[in-house]
């Protein structure tokens, strides 16, 4: 069934291209750029508002295989639910409940297919520490920026991209193995302590290693069972960031070489090649897209 929504005030899409949209929805599906998931589905018993971070762009995982066992989650008010637009979930809702979607593309979190599948398979509740921070900021954020104009709305959608990506980068780290109940594994401390030192330029694995009384060597392997390196990592988080500010602020705010010596980088030609072996382009030719 198709879903019915009154949509209120939705934001119109950045540059970036994220959209939030925030208003009364029936049961039914969720905006999409493609069929519903043939075995997905998200259940509600109660009215109230429930918001949903649609993934644009990132190519989709492959499909489940025929005779795969459906996948569900129950959702409760306040619950933040990520969803691959490509196949979008059918959902099991009551009669009228109020939902805040945002709309962001998976490139700009920086998301693998694999990322994708891992983010959609679990809701970040509004009961755990991040969903109690920060369910409330992007209910709030959502409908300031629908009545905002134009220049404010477009900052408040960017506000928007940096909370969902910390919801993600925390999901992707709190589902490593190993991670005893109710206390995060010490790679989830790690990713954390790296997100608050990007700006660093001293970030290192020897100083990573030493925050965490932990060695160099038990580091390195941390990073190699997640299929990567910490340096590859801390290289991929800072250029994400880049990019974020560079689309942000335009020609004329700020220089690319302020944008990368603010995220660490001492180099503005190491920077520059960097940037475009990841995205095939200059950082120049990404701020410029109109």
């Amino acid at each position: 069934m198709s879903i019915t929504s009154t949509i209120e005030a939705p934001v119109r899409p950045t540059p970036a291209g994220v959209e939030i949209l925030t208003g009364e929805r029936g049961p039914g599906l969720l905006p999409g750029e493609g069929p519903p998931h043939p075995r997905q589905r998200l259940h509600a018993r109660e009215g109230g508002e429930y918001l949903f971070v649609g993934l644009r762009g990132t190519p989709s995982p492959p499909a489940p295989p025929v005779g795969a066992e459906p996948v569900s989650a129950r959702l409760a008010p306040g619950d933040v639910c990520f969803y691959d637009v490509h196949r979008p979930p059918a959902l099991d809702f009551p009669e009228r409940f109020r939902a805040t979607v945002f709309l962001v593309p998976g490139d700009l979190l920086g998301l693998t297919p694999l990322d994708v599948r891992r983010l959609t398979r679990t809701p970040v509740t509004r009961a755990s520490r991040l969903g109690a921070l920060l369910s409330p900021l992007l209910s709030d954020l959502a409908r300031t920026a629908a009545k905002a104009r134009p220049p404010v709305g477009e900052m408040l959608a960017w506000n928007a991209v940096n909370l969902v990506a910390t919801l993600a980068a925390e999901q992707l780290g709190a589902g490593g193995p190993g991670a005893p109940d109710g206390q995060p594994p010490v790679l989830g401390r790690i990713l954390e302590y790296v997100e608050l030192h990007l700006t660093d330029t001293g970030l290192s694995p020897e100083s990573i290693a030493r925050a965490h009384h932990i060695s160099v060597r038990y580091l390195h392997k941390l990073f190699q069972d997640e299929g990567t390196s910490v340096g590859r990592w801390i290289l991929r988080r800072r250029l994400e960031e880049c990019r974020r500010d560079l689309r942000r602020h335009g020609r004329g705010s700020r220089t690319i070489a302020a944008v990368a010596g603010r995220w660490g980088f001492t180099s503005a030609t190491h920077f520059s090649r960097v940037f475009r072996a990841a995205y095939g382009m200059s950082p120049s030719q990404w701020r410029d897209i109109p």
